[in-house]
This record gives C-alpha cells, structure tokens and sequence, in this order.
C-alpha cells in the first residue's frame, strides 16, 4: 500500500476517534442538536475524512472501503450545502456507519 494512501487513512482514523471524544459516552442526539460547537466540530471532521477519501479513490479507485463514494458526498454536501445539512442524518451516519469505516480502516491499516 502506497504511503499517501496510509497517511489518509490514518488522517480518517484520528477524525473518527475525535468524533467519538467529542460526542463522549452518552451519544446523545439531543445534546447534539442544541451544540452549535459540537455540530460544527463533528461536520469539520466529516468534511476531513471525505476529502481524505476522495485523495484515496484518486490514489485507488478500487479500495477495500464500504461506501467510499457516499464518503465523498457526504463531504461534498457538508461543504457546498452546509445550509441544508440534516443534523439527523449526520447523526445516524456518526453513530451507524462510523464504526463500519473504522473497521475497514483499521484492517487496511494493519
């Protein structure tokens, strides 16, 4: 695996466990959606592990990575219409399919 390619996974890495310190242990949407702070630290680092993916998929197109491409949407849309951004739908990203990415980065990791 190309060093580009470990260094964007692991820039993926440290934004996932900083999403995970930031919400805690209680993982309450209700404590999320009246953070502003919160909110935007968690949309940062959504837009960091979109835009690591997207250098990835330029790098290999064909990584072992659920959902790459929905990564990068989901970037694209944090950044270009931050102004329709359900804070629902983040929420169910963070807490259902953050673990499954960091699964997979973990496995590409070593």
């Amino acid at each position: 695996m190309q060093l580009k390619i470990q260094k964007y996974l692991l820039d993926i890495r440290i934004s996932i466990d900083s999403i995970s310190a930031y919400l805690g242990e209680q993982r309450n949407f209700n404590v999320y959606i009246t953070n502003k702070q919160l909110r935007r630290s968690v949309e940062r680092e959504l837009e960091i592990i979109g835009e690591a993916m997207s250098k990835i998929l330029q790098l290999d197109p064909n990584i072992s990575i659920n959902n790459a491409r929905k990564i990068v949407s989901l970037r694209n849309r944090v950044i270009h219409a931050y102004d329709n951004v359900d804070d629902e739908i983040v929420w169910g990203i963070v807490i259902n399919h953050l673990p499954k990415l960091k699964e997979d980065v973990d496995k590409l990791l070593g």
